[in-house]
Parts: C-alpha cells; sequence; structure tokens
C-alpha cells in the first residue's frame, strides 16, 4: 500500500509551496487507495511558534485534506509529534555510532565557528573522528556537550526520482552531517529517515530544494539496511516578481488567500496546476475528488511555476459560477441587504469575490442620480439628447408595463425602442444608467425594472429625466 507523509514544521504560517506539498502528497496516496499520514515535525525548537500546530490542522481541514494517521487520529506510533519522541532518535543514532557509520563530536561552538570564519561554505574537518574510545567515554562521563555525525563514506550516491530522473553526487561533496544536537533532538534530516522507516512510508513527496539532502538520507538507509522510499521532487513555485515564496517577502498563506475572500476549492484547483500538468484535454476546474482521479505524477514539471494572483481570481469567479444555487446564498446573504432571489442570480456569474457584491449592488438602497456624461456611449450611439428621447418615451407608456417579469419588460422596451426610431441598445442603456446611476451595473436594464419594482423604476426615471431636461435647459 502507498503510504505518503506531510511533514511540516510548528512556524505558524502555511505557504502556497507547503500546501501543494500536502496536496500532492493526498493525491499520490488517494489515487492508490492509499494512506495520507500528518507528523508534526518540531524539533527544531527555536522555529516554532505558539498556535501553529492548530494552523496545520486548520489548514488541512478546510482544504480538504484529512489525513488517515497522526495527531488526534490515533495509530501505532500517534501522535506523530517528533519532540515527544527525542530518546527514540538516539537509540537509532548509537546504533550507527556502534556499526562505524556514525560518531561522537566534542567540538565546541566556538571552534565551529572558527572554521567558517575561515571557509564559510568549508566541510566539518572530523576532528573528533580520530577520538580513541577511552577519550570518548572519559568525555561522555564527564557530561561534555556532544553531538552525533554521520560519517560519509567515499564514493558516489545514485538515486532515481520520479521528476527529475537519476541523480549521482559525489560524497566528497557531502559533510558530515550532524544527526543528534547537543539538546538532545534530533536533526530534522534524520528525524526525517527514521519516522519515514517506522510510519512505513513508501512514497516521500517534497520540494525540489531536498535534492541535494536525499543522498545523505539514502546512505542512512543503507547503514541501517532499510529498503530506500520513491522519491518525487517538486518544481520551485515562483511569486510574481520571479523570486522563491517566502513570508519574509509577504508572500501570502493560505490564511491570508482565505482573508482575501478565494474560496478552498478554488485554492486548491489552483495550486494543483502549479507544477502539474492535467491530461490533454484543455480542462483546467477540479473539484478535490476528481482530482484523486485524474492526478499521475508524470505529469509534473521539472520547471519552477509561477504564483499568478490574476489566474487564481479568475479561477475563484468559475466556482461561483458553477455553484450549487442554495450553497452561493448562504455564502452571499450577508453581502445582500434585501432577500431577493433575483438579486442572487444577479451577481453570481458576475463576481470573483463575495466583497464584490456589495459594490455591485449598492445603487439598490443608495441611490445617487447618474452624471449626466454617463448617458454618452459611443458603441451603445447614446448622448443625453438621445437618452433623454428615451427615457421620456418609456415613461409616456407606463401603462403597457403591466408584467414586471423580465422577458416581458425587455419585450416592452424594445417595442417601445422600435415605434420611437430607437435602436434597442439606446432605450436600454440610458435605462440602465437612469436606474442605476453607475457606469456598470450586473445586469440590463429590464432585470434592473424586475428587481427594483415598477414604482421605485418609473420614480427613478421621473427624476432622471427632470434633471436631464435641466442640463438640457442650460
Amino acid at each position: 500500500m502507498i503510504r505518503t507523509r506531510f511533514a511540516p514544521s510548528p512556524t505558524g504560517y502555511m505557504h502556497i509551496g507547503n500546501l501543494r506539498t500536502a496536496l500532492y502528497e493526498y493525491l499520490c496516496a488517494k489515487r492508490e487507495g492509499g494512506q495520507f499520514v500528518l507528523r508534526i515535525e518540531d524539533t527544531d525548537q527555536e522555529r516554532y511558534t505558539e498556535g501553529a500546530v492548530e494552523v496545520i490542522y486548520n489548514t488541512l481541514r478546510i482544504a480538504g485534506l484529512v489525513h488517515d494517521e497522526g495527531p488526534d487520529i490515533g495509530g501505532p506510533y500517534a501522535p506523530y509529534v517528533q519532540s515527544e519522541r527525542k530518546g527514540h532518535y538516539l537509540e537509532y543514532a548509537k546504533q550507527l555510532v556502534e556499526q562505524g557509520t556514525a560518531y561522537y563530536c566534542f567540538c565546541a561552538k566556538e571552534r565551529l565557528d572558527e572554521l567558517h570564519k575561515e571557509n564559510e561554505t568549508a566541510k566539518y574537518d572530523r576532528h573528533c573522528l580520530s577520538l580513541s574510545a577511552e577519550d570518548i567515554a572519559r568525555n561522555l562521563e564527564r557530561g561534555v556537550p556532544y553531538v552525533i555525525r554521520q560519517l560519509i563514506p567515499n564514493g558516489k550516491t545514485t538515486f532515481v526520482d520520479a521528476v527529475y530522473g537519476e541523480i549521482t553526487v559525489d560524497n566528497d561533496e557531502l559533510d558530515d552531517q550532524v544527526l543528534i544536537k547537543s539538546d538532545g533532538l534530533p536533526t530534522y534530516n534524520f528525524a526525517n529517515v527514521i519516522d519515514d522507516k517506522l510510519m512505513e512510508i513508501t512514497h516521500v513527496v517534497r520540494g525540489s530544494e531536498y535534492l541535494s539532502s536525499t543522498p545523505k538520507y539514502n546512505l542512512l538507509y543503507k547503514s541501517f539496511g532499510w529498503e530506500i522510499p520513491k522519491y518525487i521532487h517538486l518544481p520551485l513555485i515562483l511569486n510574481e516578481k520571479g523570486e522563491k515564496l517566502s513570508k519574509r517577502r509577504g508572500d501570502a498563506s493560505f490564511e491570508d488567500l482565505l482573508a482575501q475572500g478565494f474560496l478552498p476549492d478554488a485554492i486548491i484547483n489552483y495550486i494543483a496546476l502549479l507544477g502539474w500538468a492535467p491530461p490533454a484535454d484543455n480542462r483546467e476546474i477540479f473539484s478535490l475528488s476528481e482530482l484523486i482521479g485524474v492526478f499521475d505524477v508524470s505529469g509534473i514539471s521539472k520547471s519552477p511555476s509561477k504564483f499568478d494572483t490574476q489566474k487564481l481570481t479568475w479561477l475563484n469567479g468559475e466556482y461561483f459560477k458553477k455553484m450549487d444555487e442554495d450553497e452561493f446564498r448562504k455564502l452571499a446573504a450577508p453581502y445582500i441587504q434585501k432577500d431577493n432571489p433575483k438579486l442572487y442570480s444577479m451577481v453570481k456569474s458576475r463576481i470573483s469575490f463575495l466583497t464584490e457584491i456589495t459594490e455591485k449592488l449598492d445603487f439598490i438602497d443608495n441611490f445617487n442620480l447618474p452624471d449626466t456624461a454617463l448617458y454618452t456611449h459611443k458603441k451603445m450611439k447614446t448622448t443625453p439628447e438621445i437618452a433623454l428621447n428615451a427615457l421620456e418615451a418609456a415613461e409616456a407608456a407606463r401603462d403597457r408595463f403591466t408584467d414586471f417579469t423580465n422577458d416581458k419588460l425587455y419585450e416592452t422596451l424594445t417595442n417601445i425602442a422600435a415605434e420611437n426610431e430607437l435602436k434597442n441598445s439606446q432605450i436600454l442603456w440610458s435605462i440602465r444608467t437612469a436606474l442605476s446611476g453607475k457606469p456598470v451595473t450586473p445586469c440590463g436594464a429590464s432585470e434592473l425594472m424586475e428587481v427594483l419594482g415598477k414604482d421605485e423604476s418609473f420614480d427613478r426615471l421621473g427624476k432622471a429625466i427632470g434633471k436631464l431636461r435641466q442640463e438640457a435647459a442650460k
């Protein structure tokens, strides 16, 4: 069975790259009927942020990425929180020391700092590798602070990645990385390997920045005699300036996007397309269940992808268009003052964010007579003079407006236009402008009349006529 894991650090921030990794891990597992595991990797206590674990839980819950094992779920190793398994990792590190693939290092921080001053890219010089067993025992007995380092062997390490293919690294380029820190906690790299093995993770999905660390992981697997998992490294996501996504640069997190009005389903749909190409049918809109059905690792690109807010905005609007009427009404209700079904259908296909509703419908309760200049529209062949003729013709035919439904209103208005030698666009544009007082509305003249009702519609038309007459008399 395929088992993937999402292993975030609780830093209080879930940027889009993190969430995409979780999504791809989820899709990889669920496509094959496998399991998706959550693990909290909090061994770096300096980066720990209060409340960050809740951010992780809430993000996955809202995104619909339900984990099968991990914190608050149960299982043979639950909860999967690394800081609660401290002694567990030390046992494995000591096993490596005993078999000669790791060693104690007692170097003081000051000595290591001096090494880096001389050469910032220099590897550890293996000063402690030559210590005798007696020296090591004496230091341990005296309580001298130590770390445990991995001993990188000579030779080369080759591995195959599902996205980047076969990669070979000369071991001389690898440093003897720390496995256990002086505080007794494991480093990310070491705990990562131990937990992946114990949790029977079969497929490791992560960002391409971890490609350079993979040979070290594989050497650890080899030292323990464990099977190496399949690797799927993901391309970078760049912001709109072409830089790597970063909290420090102010790039949006999942929570930020929700606060801006993006729908969870639209966000998930969009980030699925950041670095992955769906089947060649030009389709771009997928529900999470549909993504499970079509996702394939072979569609993942090697090239970085760019986060495009305009594309996400478009997709958000498409989700409103596809949304069930009842669901949309629940979401839009706080933004619509009058509970008129027509208002919901009026804006549903014309918004990208719920917050746009108020602006689009503000003319209903906060009407202002339009500036005369608004009646001028080259494409509609309309001027204030033509608009006045059109509005007067409609007002004169008030008694003919007996059926105030959209279709009948449209029919009556176009008949009046023909009778008065006006183009349809001239009467419709003029009435739409007079009723709304705005250059842009979410619907046309007949729809506006239906929403406002007969009395309000003709009251506004009368006021608009009065203003146009005053301007014409000047």
